[in-house]
């Protein structure tokens, strides 16, 4: 019970800080999602941690996460991301002799299932922000038949989840996420043998994934697809009319970028959150894949900012009375929410950040 009121008080923490960090957030195929039983979600991972944040705020069932141990190191943090229904899955980069400790999570994942919940899972195996869905592992296929093998009266219904940023790392964030089209595995996984099952399972999302979400094939016209795309100002959040420009290879004249004429007040954001601006521009500086950009920053900002916020709204209040302290917090989230939802998003755009 404890454990469910921290995840619902971070969940909205979370989702009003995306509000804040996103332009916009467009949400498809929600009517996909079953309201009760067993589902996992098979999602593409172009962004880091933003992506489970984002699919986890756009629906309203409870989810279990998989994400690479690698995150578990630090004992800390490691209690934070259990409390929070997050396990690592162990890789061979992570070390052979790790394999084993996978077989405990799976049984946990099929102890969720059991219990008619959801799980999310990145069967990518990793995150890379090209605009290609690539290759799937079979993690995913194992835990769905080890929990119909284990569990006869259980059925496990498979979504997949494409997400497409207009950039990925770039501030504001604006994404589509996009729900596909249930896959009920208990008459796939009875009807044929074992390794049947697994390619059709894996075929069936990753067919989907390529259309939920941007794919650029990953191959000599990649870059000439993008370029085309970018230079025509493209908004890759309306998938369907991108994709359809790739596969028919039909692609908008070149247009300019839209100017940004609210520069001015990212500036005045800056100055505003000066402290966690600093702090995240120390800390930017370590951070080795472009893919973690966002998810550092949107955390950072999201917990220091509302702490800075709060003591120099205590201050105003302490010195010039409480009216002033709460027109400042109202003036200050006003400020970033005209920025955020106002500011172009160009195709090519490297935005600043706080």
């Amino acid at each position: 019970m404890i454990q469910k009121v921290w995840f619902t008080f971070i969940w909205s923490t979370i989702k009003c800080g995306l509000f804040f960090y996103s332009k916009k957030i467009t949400i498809l195929g929600k009517e996909n999602i079953p309201k009760k039983g067993a589902v996992l979600f098979a999602v593409n991972h172009p962004n880091g941690l933003l992506d489970p944040l984002y699919v986890t705020t756009t629906n309203k069932r409870q989810n279990h996460f998989l994400v690479r141990a690698a995150s578990f190191k630090h004992p800390f943090i490691k209690k934070i991301l259990v409390s929070l229904y997050l396990m690592p899955i162990y890789r061979i980069r992570d070390g052979v002799q790790q394999l084993s400790n996978n077989q405990e999570i799976f049984e946990k994942c099929h102890a969720i299932l059991k219990k008619k919940e959801t799980l999310m899972i990145f069967p990518e195996g990793s995150h890379n922000k090209k605009r290609t869905v690539r290759s799937l592992s079979k993690g995913f296929v194992r835990i769905v038949f080890g929990a119909l093998e284990k569990y006869e009266d259980l059925e496990v219904t498979v979504i997949p989840v494409g997400i497409t940023y207009q950039h990925t790392s770039h501030y504001p964030a604006k994404v589509t996420v996009n729900y596909g089209k249930p896959i009920a595995t208990r008459a796939l996984y009875e009807s044929h043998p074992l390794a049947k099952s697994i390619r059709i399972l894996k075929e069936e999302v990753y067919e989907q994934l390529k259309v939920l979400s941007v794919h650029i094939s990953d191959d000599q016209e990649y870059e000439r697809i993008l370029q085309q795309l970018n230079k025509a100002q493209i908004d890759f959040t309306e998938v369907n009319k991108t994709n359809k420009m790739i596969q028919t290879n039909r692609f908008p004249v070149a247009k300019p970028p839209k100017k940004n004429y609210l520069k001015p007040l990212l500036y005045l954001i800056k100055l505003n959150s000066i402290l966690p601006y600093l702090i995240w521009k120390k800390i930017s500086k370590n951070i080795d894949e472009v893919e973690f950009i966002d998810t550092f920053r949107f955390s950072i900002n999201l917990f220091l900012c509302i702490l800075f916020y709060g003591i120099q709204a205590l201050i105003i209040s302490r010195y010039f009375g409480s009216t002033l302290g709460l027109f400042y917090l109202a003036i200050s989230a006003l400020i970033i929410i005209i920025y955020v939802k106002l500011t172009p998003t160009n195709a090519k755009e490297h935005a600043a950040l706080v």
